[in-house]
C-alpha cells in the first residue's frame, strides 16, 4: 500500500522551535518525528511515500530525499499555501487506484496498521478512521436537566469516548469528495456521512500514538527516552 503523510503545518503552537524547523523534523532522540513515522510505515509494509508539505519543505526533502537510503520510494507533494488534510492529497499529482494510508507528520505511533487496512478491506467504507479511546475529567459538578428542573448532580464526572488520531485507510472513490483547500475531519468525514457513505471506525486497544502537539509536550519528550519506554526499546 501507499501512503500519505501530512507534513505541511507550521507547528506554531511549537515555536520558538519551529521557527527554523517545521514541526515534523523536531528532534526527539536525536531523529525527527517524522523519521519515526516512515520507520513504521516501512515495518508495517509501506514502500511507497507522498510527503504532503508546505512550511519549511526544503528541510524535509533534504533530510529525506528519494527515500532510497531509507529502503523507500519518496515523493513530494509541494503545496504553497495552506491546503488542509485533504485540499493538500487532492492537489497532489498521485492518485492511487487501490487503498491507501493517511498518517500526520508530526505524531509518534506504533500501531498494527496491517490490521487497519485489513479492517478497511473487509469493511467495504469508504474510509476506515483510527479511534483512541480518550478519557477527560471535567473540573466542576454537572448538573443533568430535565424539563427545567435538576435530575442529577455530577461532581467532578471523567468522560470517555474515541477520539479520531489522524491514522485513515482511504479508497480511491474518496477523491470525488473532496474540494480544494479542506479537512478530512472537519469538510470531507461529514459531506460522506451527509450523502450516505459508510465511514468504518477502527478502535485502537493496543499500541502507542503520541501527539506532540504543544511546547511543554516536547520538551519532557524531545529527549527520547520516554519515547523509547513506550515504543519499548529501553
Amino acid at each position: 500500500m501507499k501512503a500519505f503523510i501530512i507534513a505541511g503545518g507550521e507547528g506554531t503552537r511549537l515555536r520558538p522551535y519551529t521557527y527554523t524547523l517545521p514541526k515534523p523534523m523536531l528532534p526527539v532522540g536525536g531523529k525527527p518525528i517524522i523519521h519515526y513515522v516512515l520507520e513504521h510505515l516501512k515495518s508495517s509494509g509501506v514502500k511507497e511515500v507522498v510527503l504532503a508539505v508546505g512550511y519549511l519543505h526544503e528541510k524535509i526533502s533534504d533530510y529525506f530525499s528519494d527515500g532510497q537510503k531509507f529502503g523507500m520510494k519518496i515523493t513530494y507533494a509541494v503545496e504553497k499555501e495552506a491546503l488542509g488534510t485533504a485540499g493538500s492529497i487532492l492537489a497532489s499529482k498521485e492518485h492511487p487506484k487501490e487503498p491507501f494510508f493517511v498518517v500526520m507528520g508530526d505524531a509518534i505511533m506504533d500501531l498494527d496498521l496491517k490490521a487497519l487496512a485489513d479492517a478497511h478491506k473487509k469493511s467495504g467504507a469508504i474510509a476506515t478512521v483510527a479511534l483512541l479511546k480518550y478519557k477527560t475529567k471535567i473540573p466542576y459538578g454537572v448538573a443533568n436537566v430535565n424539563n427545567g428542573f435538576i435530575v442529577q448532580f455530577q461532581e467532578k464526572p471523567e468522560l470517555e469516548n474515541y477520539i479520531n488520531i489522524g491514522i485513515y485507510v482511504l479508497s480511491p472513490e474518496i477523491f470525488n469528495f473532496i474540494k480544494e483547500k479542506e479537512d478530512f475531519a472537519k469538510d470531507v468525514f461529514p459531506r460522506l456521512l451527509s450523502k450516505g457513505k459508510k465511514i468504518a471506525a477502527f478502535k485502537v486497544e493496543k499500541g502507542v500514538w503520541v501527539d506532540i502537539g504543544r511546547l511543554e509536550e516536547y520538551e519532557k519528550l524531545k529527549d527520547g527516552k520516554e519515547i523509547a519506554r513506550m515504543l519499548g526499546k529501553i
